[in-house]
């Protein structure tokens, strides 16, 4: 039997391992990793960040941890599933800075690769969802064929040593390529931890089997609140299927997680007690992540964009909801200060988006491309050339610039942090002077629709007066006396124990 003094003598990889693998101290486990995350997150502060934010990203990786730990006490993580994402996930998290691959690019190009990329190899779907991001339907003729899908997974793992993937779509279940589909390629490189964007429906108990046998898979399933808000944007009986998925995970022993797009429709329910309780406490999710409307895709509108002081309202409820209930929750615009801002267009520990016809985007919410990974194949380049292109140069000057999280600069209101959604001015002019190409005919409309054009930098007026006082206010003034008191509790709690 180990010991708890053992286990504080443990690296961070031996004590994930207990976590995952023994019940009986599982728990000792978990509050000895929340002391060294403490130490490391709050106490250590070598880029000076603020009380604030040191604070908020501790309490996500102890709502991390926490969620992990009721899946696995739930049974809901079946053996061969704990066995391969632990195996993955710890070494992602634990062991990249020693990877060859990563030290190798770093010297050559001077800063970090990115963690992972956004892939979406199929455009079609099988629902046709209001507001969809990707304006996807059941006949889109052009998908990544196999051989490309297996180099880009390839290339990023040899090149930056990303164990990381994400999988978006359309419905990533609908493609097919070359005898293969989506789960044949997962299981090709076993590698890398692979979270996949889903509306759940195709989900059937075969499926389910095949990824707990696979065992590096997590799906993230669309719901966009309860049956109600569900089935108005996705389709009638949506959500009882998206039900019957969860089931077939459960059973099989797959964790999975929720994705929600936040609208004008939903934005009261979205964030309360009832909907969490009911998605991570009777439906088993893991995780949850939260996108709030970007006006791009099928029929876009700034009618259901969040509006500023909803937005504030939600930056409130999410921060309670990880404070106070220990679950997992990132809203990809409020957690901003947490990621430091912006991860995309290739960003060091962060990403960028490749799509069904191979254009390659700063992320899925920037539908505009200077460059297609067919046409660098064709040209004998590699993965490395879309980061040097122009407007992933851009972009990233942009984020260094605007982005810097530490005390002294609080101008970067990293509560606004999208360079597209938050600053469209900045990507409108970007976009233009590179002669960036619209991924997508929505992306056309609104580069010639000056009433979108104006109504953006509108938003983006009304959306810094209404987050900038809470930037300035809760992240800036560091040390204000409720964080105080949240430290001096938080730091009594993890003494008592």
């Amino acid at each position: 039997m180990i010991s708890a003094e053992r286990i504080k003598e443990m690296s961070t990889l031996e004590i994930l391992h207990t976590i995952v693998g023994n019940k009986v101290l599982r728990n000792i486990a978990v509050r000895i990793l929340e002391k060294k995350a403490y130490k490391s997150l709050v106490e250590d502060n070598p880029y000076q960040l603020t009380l604030r934010t040191r604070l908020g990203r501790f309490y996500l990786v102890r709502s991390l941890l926490n969620s992990l730990c009721r899946s696995l006490d739930r049974g809901l993580i079946s053996k061969n599933v704990r066995r391969t994402l632990s195996a993955n996930f710890v070494r992602a998290l634990v062991e990249q800075h020693k990877d060859s691959a990563l030290r190798k690019f770093t010297e050559e190009f001077g800063f970090e690769p990115p963690l992972f990329i956004v892939f979406s190899p199929e455009g079609k779907c099988n629902l046709n969802c209001v507001g969809c991001y990707a304006n996807s339907t059941k006949s889109i003729p052009n998908h990544i064929e196999w051989d490309i899908a297996d180099r880009i997974l390839t290339e990023k793992r040899e090149l930056w040593g990303s164990r990381f993937t994400v999988i978006s779509g359309g419905e990533p279940f609908m493609w097919r390529s070359q005898g293969k589909d989506i789960l044949d390629l997962c299981q090709k490189h076993n590698d890398n931890v692979v979270l996949l964007y889903t509306n759940g429906t195709l989900i059937n108990r075969e499926l389910a089997e095949r990824m707990a046998e696979i065992g590096n898979i997590s799906p993230a399933i669309s719901v966009e609140g309860f049956e109600k808000e569900t089935d108005e944007r996705r389709g009638k009986g949506v959500f009882k299927r998206i039900l019957r998925a969860m089931e077939c995970l459960r059973e099989a022993g797959v964790p999975f997680g929720i994705s929600v797009t936040v609208t004008t429709h939903n934005m009261d329910v979205v964030l309360t007690d009832e909907m969490m309780d009911f998605w991570f406490e009777e439906q088993g999710a893991a995780y949850a992540w939260m996108f709030q409307y970007m006006p791009i895709g099928r029929r876009a509108t700034l009618d259901l964009v969040v509006p500023p002081e909803k937005r504030a309202e939600m930056f409130y409820n999410m921060e309670r909801i990880v404070r106070e209930r220990n679950y997992f929750l990132c809203d990809f615009w409020n957690s901003g200060p947490y990621s430091y801002g912006c991860i995309s267009a290739g960003k060091p520990g962060g990403y960028f988006y490749i799509d069904w016809n191979g254009n390659c985007a700063p992320c899925t919410f920037f539908p505009y491309s200077t460059c297609n990974i067919l046409d660098i194949y064709k040209q004998g380049g590699n993965i490395n050339d879309v980061l040097m292109t122009p407007l992933f140069v851009r972009v990233r000057k942009w984020q260094e610039t605007y982005g810097n999280h530490r005390n002294e600069c609080p101008s970067g209101n990293q509560l606004l942090p999208c360079p597209i959604r938050d600053h469209y001015a900045f990507a409108y002019s970007v976009i233009r002077e590179l002669n960036a190409r619209p991924i997508d005919p929505s992306g056309k409309e609104a580069l010639e629709d000056e009433l979108y054009r104006k109504g953006m930098f509108e938003y983006d007026l009304e959306v810094k007066k209404m987050m900038d006082p809470i930037w300035l206010n809760e992240f800036i003034a560091s040390g204000k006396d409720k964080d105080k008191e949240q430290l001096e509790k938080l730091l009594s709690h993890i003494e008592s124990e």
